[in-house]
C-alpha cells in the first residue's frame, strides 16, 4: 500500500475516460489499497483512479468517517432536487467554486469479490459520487461551472502556474 501522488490539471490522464476493471487480480487489489490509503488523509473526500495516474474505473471515498471504494461505478439514480455549494478537487488544488449537483445520487458497481455493490447518499456523499464518476469519464468539476464562473476559475488556475 502507498499514498500516491495526485495528478493535477494539465495531466492528460485526467481528461481520458477510464477503462473498466476487467479482472480482480493483484493489480486491482493493489489499486484499491492505494486508493483507500491515499483518500484516508485529512481534507480528502474522494479519489478517482486516474487522479493517481491509473486509467481504470475505480474510486474511493472518505465521507463522515466512512472510507470505501467501488469498481466500475455507474450512476443509476439522481434526484430532481439540486444542491449548489462550493466544490473543490485534489487535482485542481486551492480552488473552490459553486457547482450544481443532484442532492441525492446512487452508483452501482462491484467490489473486489466481484459482488455488486450500491453506494448512495445525499449532500456531500452525493456530490462525491457524482464528482468521482465525472473523473472516470474524463471530466473535471470545472467543466460543470457556469460560463462566467468557469472563466474566472481558468484565470485563477493560470495565475497559480
Amino acid at each position: 500500500m502507498a499514498i500516491r501522488e495526485i495528478r493535477t490539471v494539465g495531466d492528460p490522464v485526467l481528461r481520458t475516460p477510464c477503462e473498466p476493471v476487467t479482472a480482480i487480480d493483484a493489480r486491482a487489489r493493489s489499486l484499491v489499497e492505494d486508493l483507500l490509503e491515499t483518500v484516508d488523509q485529512e481534507g480528502r473526500a474522494g479519489l478517482a483512479a486516474n487522479q493517481i495516474g491509473v486509467s481504470l474505473r475505480a474510486f474511493s471515498w472518505n465521507i463522515d468517517d466512512e472510507v470505501g471504494y467501488v469498481l466500475n461505478p455507474t450512476i443509476v439514480e439522481l434526484s430532481d432536487d439540486y444542491q449548489d455549494g462550493d466544490e473543490g478537487c485534489l487535482s485542481v488544488p486551492g480552488l473552490w467554486y459553486p457547482t450544481k449537483r443532484a442532492w441525492y445520487a446512487r452508483v452501482v458497481g462491484t467490489d473486489l469479490d466481484g459482488h455488486e455493490v450500491s453506494v448512495e447518499g445525499t449532500e456531500l456523499m452525493a456530490r462525491c459520487l457524482q464528482h468521482e464518476v465525472d473523473h472516470l469519464d474524463g471530466m473535471l468539476y470545472l467543466d460543470r461551472l457556469e460560463r462566467s464562473v468557469r472563466k474566472k476559475a481558468m484565470r485563477a488556475m493560470r495565475e497559480q502556474l
